[in-house]
């Protein structure tokens, strides 16, 4: 029964067999198409034309071993970029150590020869070397690699590289390699000499949003002395107009959305600057000059807390600007109590007092900052999460750090709301500001609460000093920067109003941005103030009525 359950399934192992062997038959096939391709000997002729004085020819040579692909043209690249090619006897080799190898198969061929003297490289073919070095890069493992050859390929003018970058991008998986790739074979497409390829390569640019394509295409259109083109073809010509005003359009509205974006990013720096000053001049009516050098003052209190950060936590830098925000509160809160009890608490009901003093008590605070710190500007560091920012189309860029202060802006305006309208000292406040009398009488201490409101104000100008010192410099005359505009957002939104200023200050910040494209950064400060005069003159109290003790007066 065993013989004959044998023979019974001989026939199937026999086709078994047979398939197995079919299958390593053609791997091993497979196996020695691979490694000769790996290891393929060069064209001896064309490595000797690197040595040659036609430079010409020399830049011919290169363009085609990059655009071989072969694994020993990388190796002979490298050499010349290493000014480690020569030619010996009609032979090109590299020189490795104290030996040399045949450039075009990798044979050792024993000790150079003495006074051997390398292939002169000059900038010329430097730039053409690195084109090819890149193109082969192209089929790195490495995603870095990958993504690094492909922009170096972008200025490239090697049109011999196209079918390599079409090569790669038909096997590239990561979008962003083959974003850059697209682009790259796109702009070699366009020096061709068939005209098909370029009208393709000219339509396959309205997807870009790179500067520089902008720059090709219009140089394309552009009509020379002579009357003629820089490209012949009115099809290819057709395409590039048409990709140009694609590429135009779009750009227009990423720049309208940036140009939003930082008048808001100014409008949050002008809320930080002037929420302090809404709080002490809006519900206390005083007239505080010096409530710039509380942003100046907090800008230096973030300063010393970094140099504490430095040198004693130097593993938790990053995290010094979150430790400087309640320093720098507690700092400004303090000077600006004291200021109230020692001088302010004699002057309430007399502006021009209150003006001349405090801006006698601003050029006090400057004069102390410059004795401590010096009258040069201070470096403030930005930490690792505030640098750098998210890029978008046309170079673009939307920095971090004034991402962050635009969030943090809100926040201090969320926490100021809740203090004034959620507290028991918001509700001594506003009793304070609506009717100061009929609030003493009630057993509410007047007096505390003045100074707790004007260490408010301070206080949060102090924040706001933390928030500047990250995007810009830090020195004694910081504060003299923003107080004039700070008053200009509490009048124009309503004297004691906070929803008044947040509106005035984002609506300035965006107004000044969209006009200096236009007008100029002077002559946009200039219209804004003339707008601020205009709207005062017709709406004295502002885009909101005027409260509190300040309306009484």
């Amino acid at each position: 029964m065993g013989a004959r359950a044998l023979r019974g399934h001989a026939p199937a192992l026999a086709l078994r067999y047979a398939r197995a062997t079919t299958i390593l038959f053609i791997a091993c096939l497979l196996w020695a198409a691979t490694t000769t391709r790996a290891f393929a000997a060069l064209d001896p002729a064309l490595l000797t034309q690197l040595g040659t004085d036609d430079p010409d020819a020399r830049v011919a040579a290169v363009r085609k071993l990059g655009a071989s692909g072969e694994a020993r043209a990388g190796a002979v690249l490298e050499a010349i970029a290493n000014d480690a090619l020569a030619i010996v006897n009609g032979r090109a080799v590299i020189v490795s150590g104290a030996n040399i190898v045949d450039a075009a198969t990798g044979d050792a061929l024993g000790p150079a020869p003495a006074g051997l003297e390398t292939i002169v490289v000059n900038n010329r073919l430097r730039g053409e070397l690195d084109g090819a070095l890149a193109g082969l890069k192209l089929s790195s493992p490495d995603r870095q690699a990958r993504l690094a050859a492909a922009k170096e390929l972008q200025a490239s003018d090697n049109d011999d590289l196209l079918p390599i970058l079409q090569a790669a991008l038909a096997k590239e998986s990561d979008p962003d390699v083959k974003a850059i790739l697209q682009l790259a074979a796109a702009s070699l497409g366009l020096k061709s000499s068939a005209a098909e390829v370029r009208l393709q390569a000219a339509k396959a640019l309205a997807a870009s949003d790179d500067p520089q394509v902008r720059q090709i295409l219009s140089t394309m259109l552009t009509k020379q002395k002579d009357g003629s083109y820089p490209e012949a073809d009115e099809r290819v010509r057709n395409a590039a107009q048409g990709s140009l005003d694609e590429i135009n359009r779009r750009l227009r509205t990423v720049e309208l959305g940036v140009s939003l974006f930082t008048g808001l990013s100014l409008g949050s720096v002008l809320l930080l600057a002037a929420l302090g000053l809404a709080i002490t001049y809006g519900l206390m009516g005083i007239i505080n000059m010096a409530h710039g050098e509380f942003l100046m003052i907090g800008a230096y209190a973030t300063y010393v807390v970094q140099g504490l950060f430095r040198s004693h936590l130097a593993a938790f830098f990053d995290w010094y600007v979150v430790a400087a925000l309640p320093v720098a509160f507690m700092v400004t809160a303090a000077i600006g109590m004291a200021l109230e009890r020692g001088v302010l608490r004699w002057l309430y009901g007399r502006p021009l007092e209150t003006l001349l003093t405090t801006w006698g008590i601003s050029l006090l605070l400057i004069q102390a900052c410059r004795s401590l710190f010096g009258a040069q500007n201070v470096e403030v560091e930005n930490p690792s999460w505030l640098s750098g920012g998210i890029q978008l189309a046309g170079g673009l860029v939307l920095p971090y750090n004034r991402i962050v202060i635009l969030g943090f802006a809100l926040a201090v305006l969320a926490a100021v709301w809740l203090v004034i309208n959620r507290t028991r000292l918001g509700l001594f406040v506003r009793g304070v500001t609506q009717n100061r009398s009929m609030a003493s009488c009630t057993g509410v201490p007047t007096h505390r609460v003045d100074m707790l409101t004007f260490g408010l104000g301070s206080g949060v100008a102090g924040l706001g000093g933390v928030a500047l010192s990250q995007i810009g410099n830090v020195g004694p005359d910081l504060g003299q920067s923003y107080i004039v505009d700070s008053f200009m957002v509490v009048v124009l939104g309503g004297v004691g109003q906070l929803a008044g200023t947040v509106i005035a200050a984002l609506g300035l910040g965006s107004i000044s941005k969209f006009l200096e494209p236009f007008s100029g950064a002077v002559l946009a400060k200039i219209f804004v103030l003339a707008m601020i005069i205009l709207f005062i003159q017709k709406r004295p109290q502002g885009l909101f009525a005027l409260k509190g003790r300040s309306a009484e007066a």
